[in-house]
């Protein structure tokens, strides 16, 4: 189990002081305000990236539009060519 970084010993160690630090009936409020603060985070996280696909893929369209709109310079080159040979 390896969470952060941070493997089992790690963890129990973290919980004993963290357990001798606030005790054990602030506890249970703590893991649950710090449950609840990582859960909004990745929200936010998904929201984020969600939100920057739907704006890369609104990007892509608008230059593969242009793209298609816009002749390409070698075709004109090629008839600006073809013309002074003529």
């Amino acid at each position: 189990m390896n969470v952060f970084g941070i493997g089992l010993p790690e963890m129990i160690l973290i919980f004993v002081v963290a357990l001798l630090i606030v005790g054990p009936k602030k506890l249970p409020e703590i893991g649950r305000s710090l449950g609840k603060t990582i859960k909004g985070f990745q929200e936010a996280s998904k929201e984020f990236q969600e939100e920057f696909k739907k704006e890369a893929q609104n990007i892509e369209e608008t230059v593969s539009m242009n793209a298609k709109l816009e002749p390409s310079k070698e075709k004109d080159q090629n008839v600006s060519t073809s013309e002074k040979v003529n």
